[in-house]
């Protein structure tokens, strides 16, 4: 990096701790700290509900996800419309009206303070590994860029953040997010920008799709079937995103206290759905087009020569191992192929600007094929680096960061840098805000009581600070998870979100099913949804089938309300008026 880079990059993000803090002033109670008093309009929870979501996974991750699997994962949102208008109707009236600091304080004025606790347990573990992946993905920057240790750079991009967090909370939080989003924004435009304009002469932005599209990068559309029928283990298509997307949508926005306490903030209701819709509507186009970077980093590697592993710490390694000669070898196997598909994609630019389209299907067949070739390089390197480096060998996290740090022009190479670290921190500050209130009030609170509002605001910095900590510490294992980081967090809160958006569910539409039976209902279906996922290491369950992840949240939420209707008609215990009326008045 330049000097200019590493100007714009200390500017930018000394700026937002500094402004972040200027932001920190507020009332010293609860109200102030984790809600922000109420008092926020419509336009900074939209901002803040897209800057939690958006995390430093989505720009840097995203954009690696489509270069390897094409743009299919975009079909994950599209439950996400319906799912806000679902949250509008019946989630955000009943939140507004019954004044509450959490989602699960509403659970125990529906059910019971054992099932709030569940709900409320689950939420944390959930979201604080998650916290610690999301912290993680920045530092893969410095560690990657300037060979810094893992384990202090992970201590310092989280350090940097809790700065403000801890000071200001939630008013601090979406005040910061709104800066950050805009600069995130801007600068993921430019880089755009920069991938068709760093194309080879005579390719532009036309000829970058049309090949990738030939391709099979612009798989916007799959149905999920095969030879065999429909697909279940399949990640990524129409219906999985639509059902399993809405559900994981359903309870992200309607459950998930980092969600939940974005759009508390709000000054009212109209202010709370104002925000959630437009989130609906604008979020599928802002990720189509952070899906498309990526896309067109893969059309800009046809042209030029990709890296045998973006990853060029992993690269260093090899090179310096025992198995160096063969590396070595392998390198200029790979090299000679890339030149190859180089002058193929030229040839077929040449023939589709020149209209002679009866060559193009047989130049495309010849990409694919060097393509599949490059692909089997690469898996063999990665074969001898798992030999020599407990490194994480899968590089999709470091294929944008890879473009970024070889080709971007000084300055804008440290504004995209700085961008990561910025998504980064909008959703690591709401998370652990989200995680201190709940901290506090579904725990805390319920066990101490008398202490003066000081005292609890004070007390709230300190859990604050103390999840900060934890969410560091899951950092630094979060280079074993072997997989795209954008997919780990996904899944991971697939293991829960589904239970949990079940036991919400119960709550608001079935007023028959009482705590009792949601209780355990929440707990046998729990297990389930583990074993279904990890069926494949043991042995007595090895029979389950193999699904997506994305199936998980609607087996949960599904699973949770059929168990606990079976259950209360089974056990019953709780008086049927008694819910009628709660219900009936919340709405």
């Amino acid at each position: 990096m330049t000097i200019t880079d590493w100007l714009v990059l200390s500017f930018t993000l000394i700026g937002i701790v500094i402004y972040g803090l200027y932001k920190s002033r507020t009332t010293k109670n609860l109200e102030g700290y984790f809600l922000s008093n109420r008092s926020l309009p419509w336009y900074l929870v939209l901002l803040s509900i897209m800057g939690t979501q958006a995390s430093a996974i989505t720009f840097l991750s995203a954009p690696g996800q489509a270069y390897t699997d094409g743009m299919r994962f975009i079909q994950y949102y599209f439950g996400l419309p319906l799912a806000m208008v679902v949250i509008c109707i019946t989630f955000v009236p009943i939140f507004n009206k019954l004044k509450v600091y959490t989602a699960y304080e509403f659970l125990e004025k529906r059910f019971d303070s054992k099932t709030r606790t569940l709900t409320s347990f689950l939420f944390l573990l959930q979201r604080g590994l998650s916290t610690g992946i999301s912290i993680y993905a920045p530092s893969i920057i410095l560690s990657s860029l300037f060979g810094w240790d893992i384990f202090w750079t992970n201590i310092i991009m989280g350090g940097l953040l809790i700065i403000y967090t801890v000071s200001g909370g939630a008013k601090a939080v979406a005040y910061t997010q709104q800066v950050q989003l805009i600069i995130v924004l801007m600068a993921m435009f430019l880089a755009g920008y920069m991938v068709v304009h760093l194309m080879p002469e005579g390719v532009g932005f036309y000829d970058a799709l049309h090949i990738s599209g030939k391709l099979g990068k612009l798989n916007i559309i799959t149905p999920g079937t095969d030879q065999s029928g429909f697909n279940w283990n399949d990640r990524y298509n129409m219906w999985s995103g639509i059902i399993g997307g809405f559900f994981l949508a359903l309870s992200y926005f309607g459950t998930d206290q980092s969600q939940v306490g974005r759009y508390l903030t709000a000054q009212n209701n109209t202010e709370s759905r104002l925000g959630l819709l437009i989130n609906g509507l604008v979020k599928i186009p802002l990720q189509f087009f952070i899906l498309l970077v990526g896309v067109l980093v893969f059309s800009f590697y046809q042209y030029k020569a990709a890296p045998i592993s973006f990853n060029s710490s992993l690269i260093a390694d090899a090179k310096s191992s025992v198995y160096k000669d063969s590396v070595n070898a392998l390198q200029q196997r790979y090299d000679d192929n890339n030149k190859k598909k180089q002058q193929l994609a030229r040839a077929y630019t040449n023939a589709l600007n020149n209209g002679r389209e009866d060559s193009l299907e047989h130049l495309v067949a010849e990409i694919k094929i060097l393509n599949e070739t490059s692909n089997q390089y690469r898996d063999q390197f990665k074969a001898i680096s798992s030999r020599i480096s407990n490194k994480d060998t899968n590089d999709t996290n470091y294929i944008f960061l890879g473009f970024v740090k070889e080709y971007l022009p000084p300055g804008l190479k440290g504004l995209l840098i700085a961008i990561v670290f910025l998504a980064a921190w909008g959703s690591i500050a709401a998370a652990l805000n989200s995680l201190a209130a709940c901290t506090m009030l579904d725990f805390h609170q319920r066990i101490s009581t008398g202490e003066k509002p000081l005292s609890e605001y004070h007390i709230s910095k300190w859990y604050t600070l103390a999840w900060g900590l934890f969410c560091i510490f899951v950092a630094q294992f979060a280079n074993k998870l072997g997989q795209s980081l954008i997919e780990a967090v996904n899944v991971l809160g697939s293991l829960f979100y589904g239970v949990i958006l079940g036991i919400f569910l119960i709550a608001f539409y079935v007023k028959k099913v009482g705590g009792h039976a949601t209780f355990w209902a929440a707990l046998i279906v729990e297990c389930f949804i583990l074993l279904l996922f990890f069926n494949e290491n043991i042995p007595l369950v090895s029979f389950l089938p193999d699904i997506s992840f994305l199936w998980l949240n609607a087996i949960g939420a599904l699973g949770v309300v059929l168990v606990g209707l079976i259950l209360q008609m089974t056990f019953g215990v709780r008086n049927e008026k008694e819910i009628n009326i709660f219900i009936d008045n919340s709405l």
